[in-house]
């Protein structure tokens, strides 16, 4: 997995709207980098209506929020239609970014061993270094922690990775 101080890898792939999006198109702004397992998913949806919800606040500091998972481009459009998400989702079937970014991970559920997207933010800055890994967030309050995070407020946030 990325670690704080690395240069983001660069990725294009497409949003929502089956347009081509880069990291390096938001160099100049932060970029929260979130990596999610599934659209349509408990977990997954309050972790994007998290976002929605506090979407202007990141706006308001010039903050772009971006989600990616392995759906289609269809799924996207119908998991942000749904529940009205206001940020990028972008869609990685190839695992291009995913593995990038060392996300994709063994996941044991059940005592079952599989193969899975393992819940990840990563704050990269204006320059494109991560400056922020929190790997396994919780997604009721991954989006507050980061705005906290942004405010100046460090806080110890399980999971964090300085």
């Amino acid at each position: 997995m990325l670690e704080v101080g690395m240069q983001a890898p660069d990725f294009e792939l497409l949003d929502k709207d089956g347009k081509s999006v880069r990291l390096n198109d938001f160099l100049g702004k932060k970029v929260v980098l979130y990596f999610y397992p599934k659209d349509n998913t408990p977990g997954c949806t309050r972790q994007a209506c998290a976002f929605a919800q506090h979407y202007e606040q990141f706006q308001n500091r010039n903050v772009v929020v971006i989600g990616i998972s392995k759906d289609s481009v269809a799924s996207h459009l119908k998991f942000a239609q749904k529940y009205h998400l206001p940020f990028l989702l972008l869609a990685d079937p190839e695992l291009q970014a995913i593995q990038a970014y060392g996300v994709w991970q063994e996941k044991k559920l059940y005592g079952k061993v599989s193969m899975g997207v393992v819940r990840t933010t990563f704050l990269i800055n204006e320059q494109g270094m991560v400056e922020r890994v929190m790997p396994k967030v919780k997604p009721d309050t991954n989006a507050e922690e980061i705005l906290r995070y942004l405010s100046g407020d460090p806080g110890d946030a399980v999971g964090d990775k300085k």
